[in-house]
C-alpha cells in the first residue's frame, strides 16, 4: 500500500517460507556431513530456497513495473544492497583472516618458532613452509601446488574483462542504447560461464593430478573453502546477470530507473575484486 510518498509492502509469506527452506537445507547438509546421508533432504531444501527466491523476486519486479516504488524506496534498496555487500566483505574477510593466521602464526609455531613453538617436539621432521606439502601427523598433503600462471591467470583475465564489458553495458543503458547494453551484457554472462567451466577443469586437475583435496591438510581446506565459495558467488552472479539480460530484452529498464541492473553490477564487481585477492594470496604468494 502507499503511505504518503513511501511504499509499504503488503504482508508477505516469502520470508517465513525462505527461512523454512534454508532450515531444511541446513538439516540435510548436517546429516550429509555427519552421517553421510541426507542429500535428498538438502536437495529439497535447496529447491525450496531457489523457488522462494524466484517467486519473491518476481513480486518485486511486478511492484517495480507497476510504479509503486518512489525515491525513498529506491534509497532503501540501495542501502539494503550496500549492507548486503558489506556482509559479503566480512564473510570473505573471515576466510582470508584464517588463511593469514595459519600462514603467519600457526605454521611458524608448528616449526618451533616463538613461545608457542613446541610442536617441533611432536613432529621433528616437519618443515614449516607454506604451502604445507608435509602436514604434521598422519594427514596426507598435496603432492604439488597449481601454477598461478596457467588456468588461474586465464580466469583472472576473464573476470577483469567481464568487469569491463559490464561497465560498458551499464554506461550504454544509462545513455539509452538498449541494444548495445544487451550485447555487452550477453558477453559478460558468457565470460562468467567460461570462468565457471575453467574453475571446474582446475578442480579436476587439482584432485586428479596434484593431490589437492579437501583432506589434504590445511592447504587443501583453505584452498577449496576460499575458491569454492568464490565460485559459488560467480555462479550466483552469472544467474543474476542472465536475469538482467532477460529483463533488458523485455524493456524493463530505462536510463533513469534501473537499480536492479545497477545492484547486479555492484555484486559482480565485488566478486571480481575478491578474485583478485584470491589470485594474489592463494595462488601467487
Amino acid at each position: 500500500m502507499m503511505s504518503g510518498s513511501y511504499y509499504v509492502p503488503a504482508s508477505s509469506k516469502w520470508p517465513a517460507l525462505g527461512s523454512l527452506a534454508v532450515g531444511v537445507m541446513m538439516v540435510g547438509a548436517g546429516m550429509l556431513l555427519v552421517h553421510g546421508s541426507g542429500s535428498p533432504i538438502m536437495a529439497i531444501g535447496l529447491a525450496g530456497v531457489l523457488a522462494v527466491m524466484a517467486l519473491w523476486f518476481r513480486d518485486v519486479v511486478r511492484e517495480s513495473r507497476q510504479g509503486l516504488y518512489d525515491a525513498q524506496m529506491d534509497r532503501s534498496f540501495r542501502w539494503g544492497m550496500g549492507w548486503f555487500i558489506f556482509s559479503e566483505v566480512m564473510f570473505f574477510a573471515a576466510f582470508f583472516g584464517a588463511l593469514f593466521y595459519v600462514r603467519t602464526f600457526a605454521v611458524p609455531w608448528l616449526g618451533g618458532e616463538g613461545e608457542k613453538g613446541v610442536a617441533a617436539l611432536l613432529w621433528p621432521e616437519f618443515t614449516a613452509h607454506w604451502p604445507l606439502l608435509n602436514p604434521p601427523g598422519d594427514v596426507a598433503g598435496p603432492r604439488e601446488v597449481l601454477s598461478p600462471w596457467q588456468l588461474p591467470l586465464v580466469n583472472t583475465l576473464i573476470l577483469v574483462s567481464s568487469s569491463i564489458t559490464l561497465t560498458v553495458a551499464h554506461e550504454a543503458l544509462k545513455e539509452g542504447y538498449r541494444a548495445t547494453c544487451r550485447n555487452w551484457l550477453a558477453g559478460t554472462v558468457l565470460l562468467g560461464l567460461c570462468f565457471i567451466v575453467i574453475q571446474g577443469v582446475e578442480y579436476y586437475e587439482a584432485y586428479a593430478h596434484y593431490g589437492i583435496t579437501l583432506e589434504a591438510g590445511i592447504y587443501g581446506a583453505t584452498f577449496f573453502i576460499l575458491t569454492g565459495f568464490h565460485g559459488l558467488h560467480v555462479i550466483i552472479g552469472t544467474v543474476i546477470l542472465a536475469t538482467m539480460l532477460a529483463r533488458i530484452h523485455r524493456q524493463h529498464f530505462s536510463p533513469d530507473h534501473h537499480f536492479g541492473f545497477e545492484a547486479s553490477a555492484w555484486y559482480w564487481h565485488f566478486v571480481d575484486v575478491v578474485w583478485i585477492g584470491l589470485f594474489l594470496f592463494v595462488y601467487v604468494f
